[in-house]
């Protein structure tokens, strides 16, 4: 059940352009822009300057050119170069030769004297020439270059921060989450779409009926964004025969009209149009939390499938030496047998050693090109954005080195995760938003009031007896639903929501230090499993080495060596596993006190 009252109070009744043919004609024929004479050759007509274009690409792939004006001399056709008769730009040659200072030549006193380029042109001529030589020589210079840079980057290690950048400006799904502001910003243009000026125009007319009159009106109104309501103004014009308490009756020449309205009680302080525009800024600033999640997930992610690939490429050089060390302890063998000092069968098992070494060596090589087909997902090109497979020329020698991580910093990095992590400042903007529902509610649960005034002015020097020139009226509007279930409803709605997003940021901030905890723990324990792996090869490589001694001197097999052979190699393997594990584990600790900011 709705309550209205409407009251209406007659206050008072008194009397970058681009420019066309002609403006570049124009722009020519001006003293300034006119080809001076010093301009010009030897005894010869103005020519039309010659445009010489040099492409180059830049950083983004984006060309540049070059233009230079260059006054080549009216020569035969068969005297000029070739691309000169094809109507293309003179060539570097050509314009060398026509800034060469000619040496005097031993007839040179039987021919008519030639003025040189260097005493017939001003100095701001020759700078012009000059100019258009380097320039044309830029674009080759970089092409000789280019396969010495391509080189040299092939034998340059590959680094992680070279990674992160190709991950920061060129990875498809980040750049995909970067589109998510865009997205956020065109809902906020939308929501002020609430507040454009409308125009809005009308008319009425009776095809049948004692009143054969007709009315039209033209109104633009603008909704006030502060408090509520809008103003508004046009003009009406009527005809033919009205009665004369209808309002829309005005003098032959219309009049103008001029009034606000604005709510008292519920829209006045906030409104439908504006809790959307105000929902919608948050969301320009909620995109940044979602984007940042994305961004720490992408950087953690290359983080490890890089050391990944190291790890691999180690893996395979360690599997390679060992493979190597067989194949040279064989033709030894090879020459004992012949010798008669070895059984052939020793020389049998150390082939079937090599084999299966070599087995291992193909299984290695296939987890490298797996890691690396991986890795390049992450790193590409900075130009062309393609996935690059970084050749094994590029692998580091060895992993970067690291430090102890620090226990006593726990508790400070659990507060500084606490305050950068993006699920809190989420969570924070979702309640504001949760925050505008609910007094968007509770202003719903408030009666209608408004008030409103409304002027109009008539245009004509004659008016009826029953106009007046000009009229002002006030109008005041109360409506108010009895039961206002609906208002009830949504302040529920609101106040559940809140409540729950209270809950989830009390459960965060539980699990952001659950989360800096865990991965410190595991910080540590990877940094403990690293040292003691390093030990471990220390130890099988002494064994491994004293075995080999023993064999020389014949008081010990192969089948001993090999085994020494294979637990230092399960050794050095664990080491670069423990390695790839520390790194892999100070990468979800950075992730987890969100430090890649």
């Amino acid at each position: 059940m709705t309550l209205n009252a409407n009251t209406t109070l007659n206050l008072m009744n008194t009397s970058t352009k681009i420019p066309t043919a002609g403006a570049q004609a124009q722009h020519a024929s001006h003293p300034r822009h006119a080809v001076k004479p010093w301009h010009r050759g030897f005894n010869e007509p103005a020519p039309s300057p010659k445009t010489v274009r040099v492409r180059r690409s830049s950083l983004l792939g984006a060309p540049i050119f070059y233009r230079l004006w260059a006054n080549v001399p009216a020569t035969s056709a068969r005297h000029q170069p070739s691309s000169e008769r094809r109507g293309l730009p003179a060539s570097r040659s050509f314009l060398q030769s026509r800034l060469k200072t000619s040496a005097p030549s031993p007839d040179a006193a039987a021919r008519p004297h030639v003025p040189t380029l260097r005493t017939a042109l001003p100095p701001q001529a020759i700078n012009r020439c000059r100019a258009a030589m380097v320039a044309l020589m830029l674009p080759f210079a970089g092409l000789e270059a280019a396969p010495e840079e391509k080189e040299k980057e092939k034998s340059r290690p590959l680094l992680l921060p070279e990674v992160l950048q190709s991950v920061k400006t060129q990875y498809p799904p980040y750049l995909a989450a970067m589109i998510e502001q865009d997205i956020a910003n065109g809902r906020a243009r939308q929501a002020m779409g609430a507040f454009d000026l409308n125009l809005n125009a009308g008319g009425t007319f009776a095809p049948s009926g004692y009143y054969d009159g007709q009315t039209a009106y033209t109104m633009l109104e603008q909704p006030l964004t502060n408090w509520g309501g809008g103003v508004y103004g046009g003009y009406r014009l009527s005809s033919g025969f009205l009665p004369n308490y209808n309002k829309d009756r005005t003098s032959t020449d219309g009049e103008g009209i001029l009034g606000f309205r604005i709510p008292l009680l519920r829209d006045g302080t906030i409104d439908r149009r504006r809790a959307t525009l105000w929902q919608a800024q948050i969301d320009q600033e909620l995109a940044d939390p979602i984007i940042f999640r994305q961004y720490l997930d992408f950087i953690r992610a290359a983080t490890i499938s890089y050391y990944g690939w190291l790890s691999a490429g180690q893996r395979l050089n360690l599997t390679e030496e060992l493979l190597r060390v067989a194949k040279e302890r064989d033709s030894a063998i090879a020459q004992q047998v012949k010798n008669g000092a070895s059984a052939p069968i020793v020389q049998v098992d150390n082939q079937r050693l090599v084999v299966s070494r070599e087995i291992a060596v193909v299984q290695a090589r296939r987890r490298l090109q797996a890691a690396t087909i991986e890795l390049s997902l992450f790193y590409r090109d900075l130009r062309s954005a393609e996935p690059i497979l970084a050749p094994r020329t590029r692998l580091p020698s060895a992993f970067p080195t690291h430090s102890h991580p620090a226990e006593s910093q726990l508790t400070v990095d659990i507060a500084k995760a606490l305050i950068f992590r993006p699920e809190m400042r989420r969570i924070e903007l979702t309640l504001e938003k949760t925050g505008i529902d609910r007094r968007l509610a509770k202003n719903n649960l408030l009666p209608s009031l408004e008030v409103g005034v409304q002027a109009a002015q008539g245009t004509s020097s004659r008016l009826p007896s029953a106009l007046e020139r000009t009229e002002i009226e006030a109008k005041v509007e109360f409506k108010m639903p009895l039961q206002r279930r609906e208002a009830k409803g949504r302040v529920d709605v609101a106040d559940a929501q809140i409540e729950r997003l209270n809950q989830e940021m009390l459960f965060a901030r539980q699990r952001i230090t659950a989360d800096v905890r865990d991965a410190h723990s595991a910080l540590l324990a990877a940094h403990e499993v690293l040292r003691q792996t390093r030990r471990n090869v220390d130890l099988a490589q002494q064994l491994a080495t004293a075995e080999a001694e023993r064999l020389k001197q014949g008081a010990t097999d192969l089948l001993a060596l090999q085994i020494r052979e294979q637990a230092s190699f399960d050794a050095k393997v664990l080491e670069v596993e423990a390695q790839s594990e520390y790194f892999r584990a100070h990468a979800n600790y950075r992730a987890a006190i969100a430090s890649d900011k």
